[in-house]
């Protein structure tokens, strides 16, 4: 009898021991995807600015009013982090193909200098969503593999969703397997 309530105990406390260290991965992961979401949100906030920088520049040159006149405006939508970054995203490929179809705009020192900026910030958020997406797949092997999705059931823990389809389709093909 005393075997057994030993051995009823010894797997309570394996059991809890399970719980807390796959609870400590979940909260670490956690963790460092706020931090990679504050980074991200940082970087399109500068995004943003350096894009608005660029208005006054273009429409002075090119006389057109209407040059990227909702960029000013993004804020205040209340887009999240993966609506604003695909908002900014085609703002951005506006302002290239604008800058491509009239040459003369790349003798403005001043563009100049706020491209180059803008391509600095454009790497950060890339690596900024790389590795929020790397710590998403870590977060999603956590909630889809034994046992620690038992924790994750248990703690209400639920997948999240990545800033491009290429890393989710990864990760579907990885959990085939």
């Amino acid at each position: 009898m005393t075997y057994i309530i030993i051995g009823i105990c010894a797997l309570l406390v394996i059991f809890i021991l399970l719980i807390v260290i796959y609870r400590n991965k979940y909260e670490f992961s956690l963790v460092k995807i706020d931090q990679a979401e504050e980074d991200i949100s940082s970087y399109l906030k500068n995004k943003k600015d350096l894009l608005e920088k660029t208005i006054p520049i273009i429409s002075k040159e090119l006389k057109k009013n209407d040059f990227l006149e909702e960029v000013p405006l993004c804020m205040d939508k209340n887009y999240t982090n993966f609506e604003l970054h695909n908002f900014l995203k085609t703002s951005y490929n506006e302002l290239f193909k604008t800058i491509d179809d009239n040459e003369k705009l790349l003798k403005s020192d001043s563009l100049i200098k706020i491209i180059d900026e803008l391509n600095d910030n454009e790497e950060d958020i890339i690596g900024a969503i790389k590795y929020y997406n790397d710590n998403v797949v870590d977060y999603n092997e956590l909630a889809s593999s034994f046992p620690s999705n038992i924790v994750g059931l248990i703690c209400r823990y639920k997948k999240k969703d990545f800033y491009n389809n290429e890393k989710r389709e990864i990760f579907e093909i990885l959990n085939e397997r």
